[in-house]
């Protein structure tokens, strides 16, 4: 299958999924009588959009197309999308073909010591499918030993969807685990075809109820900066903010640090002491 092909296929499943999670009363339609499709019905889409229903429908059937940037702005207006919505699907049809990645993520030395001099902020530096390439002591002691696992589980994705050990760690679980998933389809979308990317899906999908459940729902979430509440046997719960930041030799690998409030920094120093 092209890239094309993928891309086409992706939009379709987004396009679908926001409209059936759409009421005829969302965007100002009458109900009507025997409504037997969920949510809103394929031609009232393309009404909301200006386009004809025969295009919509195959659209949503995910054929190898190319509609214009106009016609994806109409189509998330009428879907009501949000901006990472909307984004995603510009990206999917227009966005610039992906560049030949390497198999094996490499960090520079020089990361790797900052990494380590911010104990006792938490911090690690995650690959473009989300594997644990670096992480300091306190995001060890706080998240997960992450050298300690196999080398194929360092991961933040298995970890999150296949350990029980992070329903306990993250105190808002199903929230950081959707977030999570939709990070990983929005930077899927950038790699259609990418092995790395393929393998780590179907391990999920065969390991994780779950993921099955969320995938087909096509979760987007923009890459962004905000706070983590996270439980800990001996601190208790910790509230941490956190900045993402890209790196500029290669915007997929994301160097994230972490900062409590001064009080639980000085017990997450202490425990590392």
């Amino acid at each position: 299958m092209t890239q094309s092909a993928i891309r086409a296929r992706e939009l379709g499943n987004l396009l679908r999924t926001r409209r059936e999670r759409l009421q005829p009363s969302d965007v100002g339609l009458p109900p009507g009588v025997r409504r037997r499709t969920r949510g809103l019905r394929r031609e009232e889409v393309a009404q909301l959009a200006a386009i004809s229903s025969t295009y919509y429908t195959v659209l949503e059937q995910g054929r190898d197309v190319r509609p214009s940037r106009q016609v994806l702005d109409a189509l998330a207006t009428a879907l009501r999308l949000d901006g990472a919505e909307r984004a995603h699907i510009h990206e999917l049809i227009h966005g610039a073909p992906p560049a030949q990645v390497s198999a094996v993520e490499t960090l520079p030395p020089a990361l790797v010591a900052l990494v380590d001099r911010l104990d006792p902020c938490p911090a690690y530096v995650t690959g473009r499918c989300w594997d644990v390439l670096a992480s300091n002591r306190a995001a060890r002691v706080l998240w997960t030993d992450w050298p300690a696992r196999p080398a194929r589980d360092r991961n933040l994705l298995w970890w999150m969807f296949t350990d029980p050990e992070a329903r306990d760690v993250m105190a808002d679980w199903p929230a950081e685990a959707s977030a999570l998933l939709g990070r990983f389809r929005t930077a899927a979308a950038r790699h259609p075809g990418d092995p790395a990317f393929n393998a780590l899906l179907e391990r999920l999908h065969t390991a994780s109820p779950v993921v099955r459940q969320w995938w087909p729902q096509h979760p987007v979430t923009p890459l962004g900066s905000g706070t983590k509440r996270l439980r800990h046997p001996v601190l208790g719960e910790l509230e941490l903010h956190h900045v993402v930041l890209q790196l500029a030799d290669d915007p997929e690998q994301k160097l994230v640090t972490f900062t409590a409030g001064d009080r639980d920094q000085a017990r997450i120093a202490e425990l590392l002491a």
